[in-house]
């Protein structure tokens, strides 16, 4: 397999996110999600890596993360190999899930590191899944708006770079009307 490109580095900022094979769904059903996000705080959380941000789509997800480890290939191997092996008995399917590694983008300035949150945050509204952000139940927009933190998603990463959590959300869904989602 090819070296990554992309190094990890604790105290550092990536994206990380990858689709279903072939393009095909990852989730099938409400209950893969919330076992995908059971998984994140297992091996993810638990082991020194902060997810900053996150969405969940049918067929891929997008994680922003701060990592306090360089260990995230190993982790993100047994994270993402939990998960397939569990959907694999779950739906008696076999082989591969995802489409190849996940893929990893550093994140090297306060600028882009904004502007991947309301990326991040805005998938399900690009995709015509819903009409607000705050409507799609996998990500994680509804903890920065609503500050209802619960301390497993670091939202205090990207707000501390607003007066608030309304200007968040309007930094956020000023976007949507100028580009003409709604």
């Amino acid at each position: 397999m090819p070296i990554r490109d992309v190094i990890f580095q604790a105290g550092n900022y990536y994206h990380i996110y990858n689709r279903g094979n072939n393009r095909e769904a990852i989730f099938f059903e409400r209950q893969n999600y919330l076992f995908f996000l059971r998984l994140i705080e297992k091996h993810l959380i638990n082991k020194d890596v902060e997810i900053v941000a996150y969405c969940l789509m049918p067929n891929h997800y997008h994680l922003l993360v701060y990592l306090n480890t360089d260990n995230l290939s190993n982790l993100m191997q047994a994270f993402v190999l939990a998960y397939t092996k569990a959907i694999n008995k779950r739906f008696n399917r076999v082989g591969s899930l995802f489409q190849g590694r996940f893929q990893a983008t550093h994140i090297d300035s306060e600028e882009y590191l904004l502007h991947l949150s309301r990326y991040i945050h805005l998938n399900p509204v690009r995709a015509n899944l819903v009409k607000s952000p705050q409507d799609w139940e996998f990500s994680s927009y509804c903890e920065y708006i609503f500050t209802n933190n619960n301390n497993q998603i670091k939202v205090d990463r990207i707000l501390q770079h607003f007066v608030s959590s309304d200007s968040y959300r309007l930094f956020v869904e000023t976007e949507i009307s100028e580009t003409g989602f709604l």
